[in-house]
């Protein structure tokens, strides 16, 4: 509630968060954040560490799957570049004093 008659009690439109604002300051005077919506269970806390467990394990296991193809991928690559430099003819570079 306003403490004063020049402050205003304001809920943003965006969040829902609660603004008090004095009007002879114009400054916002407290804030007070939006209820959150979303409180997970301290009962559901175990099951919530394992998921959370889980998917970092996930990605770790993605992650070294990543590396350990990162080498074919890397010398697949290198072999086509090979294959097309042989293909292309062998030029002199131009340098700026040839063009004399």
């Amino acid at each position: 509630m306003p403490r004063l008659t020049s402050e205003r009690e304001l809920t943003c439109p965006c969040c829902g968060a609660t603004l008090v604002v004095d009007l002879n300051l114009g400054r916002i005077v407290s804030h007070v954040g939006p209820p959150s919506g979303h409180r997970p269970e301290l009962s559901e806390a175990d099951r919530i560490l394992a998921d959370q467990a889980a998917r970092r394990e996930a990605l770790f296991e993605q992650s070294v799957q990543n590396e350990r193809t990162k080498g074919d991928a890397l010398s697949k690559r290198f072999e086509e570049a090979l294959e097309q430099a042989k293909q292309e003819p062998v030029s002199r570079p131009l340098r700026g004093f040839d063009l004399d």
